[in-house]
């Protein structure tokens, strides 16, 4: 589903160049959880944000589903991302002031068509993450893990293949982290593929296989044993 060849990325402030991924080449398989490890600065964001078409690299090539990404233009790349990928991160990004219902229905308001059963599609999204009765509130009235869960919910709304996660859980305590590894663990039964970035072992341990990311190269991969 995704391949990797030989990817490169170098960010450029005036003559000082920091290398940040050296040849990053992986394969993704479709329905796979995948975790992507390494501590700060390793490049796991950066890897992801490519995977996820929100960035390009220097240098290298990105397939999804057989196709060169990188041969697209503008219009159908940001078709093929909205499609293929939903993005969960750390900072939850949502709006404050606006209910559940509202965060979750944002992507179909930047879509090219907005459903008619746009907002039975969201509320089933948020049934799903367990929100079903707080679909009025406003996110500034809901937890952290119940704002995650509207972001998982906003994420699942457009019926993605890949779940993309970045650090989902670094704001968290251990009972709401608890619970969205839970959700993350039945999306995957559900037939998603999962990636997800973090530098913690316990929730890497959630995923099929671990990559370990070191000076900007793949330098391990290991098998982990799911919990659930």
């Amino acid at each position: 589903m995704i391949k990797t060849v030989n990817i490169e990325k170098t960010y450029v402030k005036g003559s000082v160049s920091t290398h940040v991924l050296r040849g990053i080449t992986l394969s993704i398989d479709q329905g796979e959880y995948v975790a992507i490890m390494g501590t700060s600065g390793t490049g796991k964001t950066t890897l992801m944000n490519i995977l996820g078409c929100l960035d390009k690299p220097t240098s290298g090539k990105l397939e999804l589903d057989g196709v060169d990404v990188y041969k697209l233009n503008d219009d159908a790349l940001s078709a093929l991302r909205n499609k293929k990928f939903g993005f969960v991160f750390q900072q939850f990004f949502l709006l404050e002031r606006t209910t559940a219902l509202d965060n979750v229905l944002l992507p179909f308001i930047y879509a090219d068509r907005y459903p008619a059963d746009a907002i039975e599609l969201a509320k089933k999204s948020l049934a799903s993450v367990g929100l079903e009765y707080r679909i009025e509130y406003l996110a500034s009235e809901l937890s952290g893990g119940q704002q995650q869960r509207v972001a998982i919910a906003r994420a699942l709304i457009n019926d993605p293949d890949v779940i993309l996660a970045d650090e989902p859980t670094g704001n968290l305590d251990s009972r709401s982290t608890d619970e969205i590894l839970e959700i993350f663990s039945r999306l995957h039964k559900e037939g998603r593929t999962m990636v997800v970035v973090t530098h913690d072992q316990a929730v890497a341990r959630y995923a099929q296989r671990i990559l370990e990311l070191k000076d900007g190269q793949v330098r391990e991969s290991s098998v982990a044993n799911p919990q659930k």
